[in-house]
């Protein structure tokens, strides 16, 4: 069996957060044995080709702090937004989920 490079488990993981759910950079570093490594995670995931990002729900991983990360790309920030509000998450008036009740967070 192939062994699957850093994007590709990060991609993995990222398929397993079930809709309406969302969940931060960090925390899937975490899962992946690399805690320091959110910056990684985000790299991945703005590496994703456009064939694969209907595979892989990108728009589910957010900061630690519950908001949408901006980067300068706002155009892909409201697109994230409108699919997260679309999957039922709430945003309150800070723009932020709330992470203890719409996180997800396995072991």
């Amino acid at each position: 069996m192939e062994k699957l490079n850093f994007y590709q488990q990060v991609y993995e993981i990222v398929k397993q957060i079930p809709f309406g759910k969302v969940t931060n950079y960090g925390h899937i570093a975490l899962l992946l044995g690399k805690p320091r490594a959110a910056r990684a995670v985000g790299y991945a995931l703005t590496a994703l080709k456009k064939d694969q990002e209907q595979h892989v729900p990108w728009q589910r991983v957010i900061a630690k702090d519950g908001r949408i990360p901006f980067r300068g790309d706002l155009l892909r920030a409201s697109l994230q937004k409108k699919i997260l509000l679309s999957e039922g998450l709430v945003f309150d008036a800070s723009e932020k989920i709330d992470l203890n009740k719409q996180g997800w967070f396995p072991e």
